[in-house]
């Protein structure tokens, strides 16, 4: 019996030491692919799932950062019966994101199209409708907010040396010129990375196309509508998506431009949310976590359902046409 056991593990000792190769080969494999995730999935559990976790933690509670008391549904009907400003901001930020997609959008596609073409210098002008994105939302704050100022601001100055108005215009002073003043610095803030989605999404179009058009007698015009915009449609529908995403959530720029003035007639749902977790006016009551917490949870639900039904919408075009 010894014999023939020594020969039979002799036999299968060549195959089984493949096998504990090919497994310990494959569990370093396994750490390393782990050790080089580990930081994409440490960032993501810290900056994602945790926060996900805290507000929906703390959006039952009143929540001040020293005391919490479970509170239930009170925030949450606090929200829908008696908050008539968060309303309001939501209703403003709707105003001014699809306002702004109606000008940034067709500006960008304009001059990818422009761009993409033979033009002289056409690095050149990349580099620089690009560079905005790239700047501090601060400092871009600061640079329109000097531009419209009131007194001796750029904007006022050439209006009235054009004789397009006989007095300086207090563009911070009311709500729909200080929204319209907010657009124009959120739209020269953000065209130029839509710009480069859109020239990324053009340089997979076949010139082949065109070039079959213009024999066919097809003008520029026709070759935009007939060609490029349904070759760019599934590029259009992802930067729609981000666009509208990114102008439902703009804080920074309305905090520093105009800071929900005047009369909080500006204030935008972002900034409404942030002043509730940091400071809203003063006394005991003025740190409210827990009601932040509660609306920052119904905002993402809102934004949420505006980006299903965005997709919808799209799906069934596609479908149509």
């Amino acid at each position: 019996m010894d014999s023939s056991s020594r020969v039979a593990e002799r036999s299968f000792s060549p195959g089984e030491g493949k096998q504990r190769k090919r497994a310990s080969h494959s569990s370093k494999n396994a750490i390393q692919s782990y050790l080089m995730l580990s930081p994409q999935l440490i960032g993501f559990i810290v900056f994602t799932i945790y926060p996900v976790y805290w507000v929906l933690r703390w959006a039952w509670y009143d929540y001040d950062s020293v005391q919490a008391t479970f509170i239930g549904f009170d925030n949450f009907i606090r929200i829908f019966t008696r908050d008539e400003r968060y309303w309001q901001s939501l209703l403003n930020t709707v105003v001014l994101a699809f306002g702004k997609l109606a000008v940034e959008i067709p500006l960008a596609l304009l001059l990818a199209v422009l761009l993409n073409g033979k033009l002289r210098g056409r690095n050149l002008f990349r580099t620089v409708f690009f560079m905005p994105n790239i700047v501090s939302v601060a400092v871009i704050g600061l640079l329109f907010y000097f531009l419209f100022a009131t007194f001796e601001g750029i904007v006022n100055n050439v209006l009235l040396d054009l004789g397009m108005i006989v007095e300086s215009i207090n563009w911070f002073g009311g709500k729909w010129t200080s929204m319209f003043v907010i657009a124009v610095a959120s739209v020269w803030e953000n065209f130029g990375i839509n710009m480069l989605f859109f020239l990324a999404g053009l340089q997979s179009v076949p010139k082949d196309l065109y070039e079959a058009a213009e024999i066919d007698g097809a003008n520029r015009l026709q070759q935009f509508t007939r060609i490029t915009v349904p070759m760019l449609a599934p590029v259009i529908q992802v930067v729609m998506m981000l666009a509208i995403i990114g102008s439902l959530k703009v804080t920074d720029l309305v905090l520093v431009l105009t800071n929900g003035q005047p009369g909080g007639s500006t204030e935008v749902v972002m900034t409404y949310i942030f002043k509730f977790f940091f400071r809203f006016g003063e006394g005991p009551d003025a740190l409210q976590i827990g009601y932040a917490a509660s609306m920052g949870l119904v905002t993402a639900i809102l934004i949420g359902m505006i980006t299903a039904v965005y997709f919808w919408l799209t799906r069934r075009m596609s479908k149509i046409y």
